[in-house]
Formats: structure tokens, C-alpha cells, sequence
């Protein structure tokens, strides 16, 4: 069995750790969901819907029907902060 960092290496490279491996797939971009309302998959629009402390929420439409097909929340990697005077 082959050993886990052998997985990461690029040719020519040293050995990428697991966790930098991993933070290359830590956000995913949705192209192609599944409407249910169209029955097939659809190419998406991604919607802004809510500013969250902690991040953004994303709405996938269909451009065909405009139907909510699925979300997203990406979370940023400093929180904002609120001053209130």
C-alpha cells in the first residue's frame, strides 16, 4: 500500500503536507445542479442572498424556471468587525 504523502506530490516536488493538499479543494464552485422542477441538470446562476458575520450565503438558481436548485455559504477567513457607536 502506498504511503499517504506519496498521494501529494507533484512531479519534480517535495511532499505536499495533508493539510496544504486539502486547503486546494477547500471551496467548490457548483456549474451544473439538478432542477427538479426542469427534471435534468441545468447550468447555474450563483445569487448573492445573505451577508453573514461569519461569511456569505449564495443561492443557485436555474436560468431556465428560476427556482432556488441549491446554496452555499462561504466562510471568510477573518470575520468582519462591527464597530457601534
Amino acid at each position: 500500500m502506498k504511503d499517504l504523502k506519496s498521494y501529494f506530490t507533484e512531479p519534480g516536488s517535495s511532499p505536499l503536507e495533508p493539510s496544504e493538499a486539502y486547503r486546494q479543494f477547500d471551496q467548490f464552485e457548483a456549474t451544473t445542479l439538478f432542477c427538479s422542477r426542469c427534471r435534468q441538470a441545468v447550468p447555474v446562476r450563483k445569487k448573492l442572498l445573505l451577508v453573514l458575520p461569519d461569511g456569505e450565503k449564495y443561492d443557485y438558481l436555474c436560468p431556465y424556471c428560476g427556482s432556488s436548485v441549491g446554496t452555499k455559504v462561504e466562510k471568510r477567513e477573518i470575520p468582519d468587525q462591527v464597530i457601534v457607536t
